[in-house]
């Protein structure tokens, strides 16, 4: 692939998703386009981008975006963002909250829905201690593929395997031939939405708790301190954003700071309150694009970014 093709469709990409192609991911390119090419009557990226040059077409721009998206994922990813929820999160606010028994939690990367549905079981193991509460958890990620599949609630037998307890697999899960099945109360606490992290968040509503995990690493600097800073915005005033153990807001903005004690785990910054920066998406991210967040940049037989 010449410079002149790998820079438009590293231009494209960013602008459309926010995902930042460095200069060494030209193999990258190459086999996850060809494929496109391939079932667009094409048979070369250097055709496809040829294509794609004389007449945009928002679905192929949408189809090569998310083949540059990776869709790994996995249950109780990590483990200890589950257990800040169980251990540190819902016991704050079973003291603080009173007559407010409602949760409202947000997984700004689904793929194909195991953080979720992870979350999902850890507040139904808490039932007991949560009388009278309610939950609402939305799932948002930019591919409609993951969206649809995390929507069915059906795994693998290797997915299952994936850091799914097998107390909790028994408990909440049906096996259908060579498939799994999540109960369908599980299945009801989740709502999917087709979703981009460079637009507005303001449709989305309030939340109690964020899961922004393993999304930012693939982002630059100005793409993280504006999805930081909405996401802020969207945070109740006792609410937490959990992000990756290899992401941080320290050096980003001042609109969220962390937990001495949980790592990974950021509150709102009260004292940076009223500053104005918090919510405010640039001119630049604004006017990238017209529709999707956060599946994560493909690599080879690694994970990055999904849960």
């Amino acid at each position: 692939m010449n410079t002149d093709d790998f820079k438009f469709l590293v231009d494209r990409i960013k602008d459309r998703s926010g995902i930042v192609l460095s200069a060494d991911k030209g193999y990258l390119i190459e086999s996850r386009l060809v494929p496109v090419a391939q079932r667009n009557g094409l048979t070369t990226v250097e055709e496809l981008v040829k294509k794609m040059r004389a007449t945009p077409n928002a679905a192929l721009m949408e189809e090569v975006t998310e083949a540059m998206t990776t869709n790994e994922s996995f249950f109780f990813r990590d483990k200890t963002p589950f257990d800040f929820l169980k251990d540190y999160i819902v016991p704050q606010f079973l003291q603080s909250r009173g007559s407010n028994k409602r949760l409202n939690i947000w997984c700004a990367a689904a793929s194909t829905g195991q953080e979720p549905y992870s979350i999902a079981m850890v507040l139904k193991e808490m039932n007991a201690k949560m009388p009278g509460w309610s939950y609402k958890i939305l799932g948002t990620d930019l591919s409609n593929d993951v969206l649809e599949k995390a929507k069915t609630g059906t795994y693998s037998q290797f997915e299952v395997q994936r850091g799914l307890p097998i107390n909790l697999l028994v408990k909440y899960f049906k096996q259908t031939g060579e498939t799994w099945m999540i109960d369908p109360a599980i299945r009801a606490m989740v709502e999917y939405k087709y979703f981009n992290l460079l637009e507005s968040f303001a449709p989305l509503g309030k939340f109690d708790v964020i899961y922004l995990r393993n999304v930012l690493i693939y982002f630059d600097r100005e793409t993280k301190k504006s999805i930081l800073e909405r996401a802020a915005q969207l945070l109740a005033p006792d609410g937490y954003i959990i992000l990756g153990a290899a992401e941080t807001v320290i050096g980003i903005t001042d609109a969220l700071r962390p937990l001495k004690t949980h790592r990974g785990l950021y509150e709102r910054n009260s004292a940076a309150a009223g500053t104005g920066l918090a919510g405010k998406a640039t001119s630049t991210l604004a006017g990238a694009t017209s529709s999707r967040p956060s599946s994560v940049l493909k690599t080879s037989g690694t994970a990055a970014g999904r849960r």
